[in-house]
């Protein structure tokens, strides 16, 4: 396992083990643990790496880093980290979780972070998103912009956590349009899902030869053949977690934005500070954890109407006059 160091060059592995042994002016000494995808993935993983870098470079602080490679290193990787003083441990993925309800019983003095899933131990921060939330929104954008009434959705690893997106998406697009027609597809049933673009590119095609002219990908590094296949064949994409509209400059419709960086600087934050609680946060519309993203990549494709009514109804989600249902509470989605 490569375990490298930012910011301090080639005194990063000294400064690792003794550095981190000793008071200095930094209550924290953060590690963050990036998930089998890769920290450049654009989406998800790469978000998390942002956040840390940002941090890094506004504090002069430090933090160590390392990167799973397979399955096999979750247990080996936390425990590392831990060993090697990092606190806290942030560690990204729904798929750690039932490692780490193992390992941080056995380093109670550590404080662990869990991006994406709620693992129910007293040193444990849980932060989740309301994945469904922005995906409702990114739905009615992609009716709206829909020229067939047909859209569609790829998704990576079949999993719940990926159907809260397929199923806010659908709420969203039926909301605009009830007639409208939305294809789900789901990339594979295992970790290597998230890094087929392919395999994306194939669904994408697939979907686009059944009418679809809109596709949001949910699929970390799946997703970039998605978004790539979508512009080759002349139809929209939505990307998601990190602001991908740059990718393919009017072509990405927007962003399904899950703010996954601000989860990473705000933990490192915390603790440096020494106020990181456990326990779950939940990072929604009302504080910015979700969203869709504008810039000059998308600004001649997103209408004022389509952004008075995205803007509207996520004022109305957030005052609860809009339900958008959360497919986790049940393993059900009344839009399919």
């Amino acid at each position: 396992m490569t375990f490298t160091k930012h910011l301090m060059g080639a005194a990063a592995t000294i400064a690792l083990t003794a550095g981190m042994a000793q008071a200095d002016a930094h209550a924290a000494n953060p590690g963050l643990i990036i998930d089998l995808g890769g920290k450049f993935d654009k989406s998800f993983n790469e978000s998390a790496y942002n956040g840390a870098q940002r941090w890094a470079e506004e504090t002069g602080a430090d933090y160590a880093e390392t990167e799973l490679a397979n399955e096999a290193q979750r247990e080996q990787t936390m425990r590392r980290m831990a060993e090697r003083g990092a606190n806290p441990v942030v560690v990204l993925g729904f798929a750690n979780a039932s490692t780490l309800e193992v390992v941080a019983p056995d380093y109670p003095e550590t404080e662990f972070v869990i991006v994406d899933m709620v693992v129910d131990q007293p040193n444990v921060k849980s932060i989740v998103f309301s994945e469904h939330e922005g995906s409702y929104l990114v739905g009615m954008m992609a009716a709206m912009a829909s020229e067939s009434g047909t859209v569609s959705f790829v998704g990576g690893m079949d999993v719940p956590l990926i159907s809260k997106f397929a199923c806010g998406y659908a709420q969203g697009a039926k909301a605009v349009n009830p007639d409208i027609n939305v294809i789900v597809n789901m990339t594979g049933t295992t970790p290597a899902a998230w890094n087929d673009p392919v395999k994306g590119a194939e669904l994408t095609r697939s979907q686009i030869s059944q009418g679809s002219d809109v596709v949001f990908a949910a699929a970390g590094g799946t997703g970039i053949g998605v978004l790539q296949a979508a512009a080759d064949e002349g139809i929209l994409s939505i990307g998601v977690d990190s602001n991908q509209n740059y990718l393919h400059p009017g072509s990405v419709l927007t962003s399904m934005v899950k703010r996954v960086d601000n989860a990473v600087y705000d933990s490192f934050t915390q603790a440096m500070n020494d106020a990181l609680e456990p326990g779950i946060m939940v990072m929604g519309l009302e504080n910015e954890g979700v969203g869709y993203a504008m810039d000059d990549n998308n600004a001649d494709l997103v209408t004022a109407e389509m952004q008075a009514a995205v803007d509207a109804a996520k004022q109305q989600i957030i005052a609860g006059e809009i339900e958008v249902h959360d497919y986790l509470s049940d393993n059900s989605c009344p839009a399919f």
